[in-house]
C-alpha cells in the first residue's frame, strides 16, 4: 500500500516539474499520475488514464460566531430569531463538506465528544466520511460541547451545524 504523504509529494513534484506523467510500482501497487488525461503510452490510451487520482484532505473546520443578540419588543418576532441563531455566546461548528457524520472512530467505540465534554483547540470532534475518505474534524477553539445537532451516521451538507459549543 502506498503512503498518502508519499502520494501527495509525488503529485506536488509533478505539478512543479515539466513531466507530463509518471508511473510507479511500489509494494505491488501501481500508480499512474498524469497532468493531462488520456496521455498515450506506446500508442495506446489505458482506460484508467482518463481518471486522475484525487487526494482529499479535510479543510479547516469553519466556525461561525453569531452576532450579539438584540432585544426585540414583539414576542412573535423573538421565537423565530432564537431558532435560527444559537442563544447566548454559543459557537456553531459547521460541516466543511458533504458527507456522512460519525461521532466515533468505530461503531463499537465511544463518541469523541458528548454534551458537556470539554474540548481543547485541535481536539477531534467527529469524522466526516466523504468519497470513502474518513476526515477527522478538529475544534478550532477550546470550550464545552453544549449541543450535538446531528445523529450518528446521518448525511450532512456543507455549512450544516454539527455542534454548538460554549467557548472557554
Amino acid at each position: 500500500m502506498i503512503d498518502l504523504s508519499f502520494l501527495e509529494s509525488l503529485i506536488q513534484a509533478i505539478d512543479r516539474s515539466s513531466l507530463d506523467s509518471i508511473e510507479i510500482e511500489r509494494g505491488g501497487t501501481r500508480i499512474r499520475l498524469a497532468k493531462t488525461p488520456g496521455v498515450a503510452v506506446n500508442g495506446l490510451v489505458p482506460a484508467q488514464a482518463a481518471y486522475a487520482p484525487m487526494v482529499q484532505s479535510a479543510p479547516p473546520l469553519p466556525i461561525t460566531v453569531p452576532a450579539p443578540a438584540t432585544s426585540v419588543d414583539s414576542p412573535a418576532e423573538t421565537a423565530p430569531a432564537e431558532q435560527a441563531q444559537p442563544q447566548g455566546n454559543l459557537i456553531d461548528v459547521v460541516c466543511p463538506m458533504v458527507g456522512t457524520f460519525f461521532r466515533s472512530p468505530a461503531p463499537d467505540a465511544p463518541p469523541y465528544v458528548e454534551v458537556g465534554s470539554k474540548v481543547a483547540k485541535d481536539d477531534t470532534l467527529c469524522i466526516i466520511e466523504a468519497m470513502k475518505l474518513m476526515n477527522e474534524l478538529d475544534s478550532e477553539v477550546a470550550g464545552t460541547i453544549a449541543e450535538v445537532c446531528v445523529q450518528n451516521a446521518d448525511p450532512v451538507e456543507y455549512g450544516q451545524v454539527l455542534f454548538r459549543l460554549t467557548p472557554a
